[in-house]
């Protein structure tokens, strides 16, 4: 009997084995035809890599990192990452608060004395948390020009300084790379120490992120990838400012597999106490924490950032409670790693994941889209104008490029098209990936507003 009971407790545990190889041998496949989908007409070319725990699902290139030489993306090519650096930064300045050698409750101008008066209330949890009501840099008149050759961090700063305010400092949340370059002299003032040499000193050697540094000009970077814009006639090499302009607040570069590290490293403890994790991953104002968005996705949390530079666009996400780590790194600039990182995400939770190419859109005749055309505002700052193609119908928020709408069919006698990507206002970045637009008709059969259908939300637009 005993003998019969080992046997058959052997058998079904050998089976469930069977099924979780099954189910991640399908996965592994799926998410490099969700990866392999965005590639087309080079809209993609990077490399992704997806993992869980400690298993590798993806790790993979797409595309090319160098269009001129024919040379291939793999997971060893370095991409710049942009605007993901600030998560780095953030933890040099949680590093130093757990060592007493500064508070993020103080003001900046403990630490920065020649901050002007405008600026005395701002703490540096504000630069944080980007609710310091300083303007942003990036929009000053004649910036780009002046970005291309290369100026300290108090000059750049100093381009903002003698400007009002948008905001009293912690009552609101505006994304803003002025606050980083700040935190990066911060960063200088209280260890008297280079920002890159930090870096490298307190984050990267300790997690042996050999593939991850600080970008400097004229740095010769051996697989490194080269920087492309969409162009008219294909894509171009896109050029961009000096690395010492986005330097704390975006001037890292890194591969997929050191940034699963930085992953491991900063959730398993290996880089802050505790507490400081809690502090960095705990949403503010805007849903972001300290150089984080926070976010959920069927109730599951999830930390990420995006970034884009000069012909790169990177996306990072977790989610801590089932280990999920998404890399997705571009040498396109664009927002197809948006959408990809959302998509594989997805997959990895074990949601399906519809593709474009596998939706069979409706056919409709081309005299019956003259009914949605106009302009639907969801608030006095948001709007989606619906305009005729040659292909049918287009969406377009504003200070966006039209999209194409495919036609879904009607849904309880109201019509809905897909589109590939929109805007949440709230959010830090475009993150309704694939929603649908379901148009609501009045009694008398006009089209009198629209729903952007997405996950966890329907935004409401009237019709002007």
């Amino acid at each position: 009997m005993q003998r019969w009971v080992i046997c058959v407790f052997f058998a079904v545990a050998c089976e469930i084995a069977a099924a979780q190889a099954f189910d991640e041998a399908a996965m592994k496949v799926r998410l490099d035809q969700v990866a392999s989908s965005h590639s087309g007409k080079n809209a993609f070319m990077g490399t992704v890599l997806v993992a869980r725990r400690d298993r590798i699902l993806l790790n993979k290139g797409y595309g090319m990192a160098n269009l001129e030489w024919e040379i291939p993306n793999a997971p060893d090519v370095k991409f710049r990452l942009g605007s993901m650096t600030k998560q780095f930064t953030a933890a040099l300045i949680l590093l130093f608060q757990e060592e007493g050698k500064l508070n993020i409750e103080d003001p900046i101008s403990k630490y920065l004395p020649d901050t002007p008066k405008a600026w005395e209330k701002i703490r540096v949890a504000d630069l944080l948390g980007h609710t310091s009501g300083i303007p942003e840099v990036f929009e000053t008149k004649g910036f780009f020009s002046w970005a291309m050759s290369p100026h300290t961090p108090e000059e750049e700063l100093a381009l903002v300084r003698d400007k009002p305010l948008d905001f009293d400092p912690g009552s609101k949340f505006a994304y803003c790379n002025s606050n980083f370059v700040a935190l990066g002299s911060v960063i200088e003032k209280v260890s008297g120490k280079k920002y890159g040499d930090l870096l490298r000193e307190r984050i990267l050697d300790p997690l042996g992120m050999k593939d991850t540094g600080l970008d400097i000009d004229g740095l010769i970077l051996p697989q490194r990838a080269e920087g492309y814009m969409p162009g008219e006639d294909g894509l171009v090499s896109a050029s961009g400012p000096s690395m010492s302009v986005p330097w704390a607040a975006g001037s890292i570069y890194s591969t997929t597999g050191d940034l699963l590290k930085w992953e491991h490293g900063l959730f398993g403890g290996k880089v802050l106490s505790t507490n400081s994790l809690k502090l960095m991953t705990t949403p503010g104002k805007g849903n972001y924490g300290l150089g984080l968005m926070i976010m959920e996705k069927d109730r599951i949390k999830v930390i990420e950032h995006g970034g884009m530079i000069n012909g790169f666009t990177a996306f990072l996400s977790y989610t801590p409670q089932r280990g999920i780590a998404v890399v997705v790194l571009s040498n396109v600039m664009g927002l197809s790693p948006v959408i990809l990182a959302d998509g594989l995400l997805d997959v990895a939770l074990g949601k399906p994941v519809t593709l474009p190419s596998e939706r069979k859109p409706v056919l409709i005749a081309q005299a019956a889209l003259a009914r949605f055309v106009g302009v639907y505002d969801a608030s006095p700052t948001y709007s989606l104008t619906i305009a005729r193609s040659r292909n049918g119908l287009t969406a377009q928020e504003t200070h966006s490029p039209p999209l194409d709408m495919t036609y879904l069919g009607e849904q309880g006698g109201h019509p809905r098209f897909l589109v590939p990507l929109l805007s949440d206002p709230s959010s830090l970045l475009p993150v309704l990936t694939n929603p649908e637009i379901e148009f609501v008709p009045d009694s008398n059969g006009s089209i009198s507003s629209l729903i952007v259908h997405a996950e966890h939300q329907n935004i409401l637009a009237k019709r002007r």
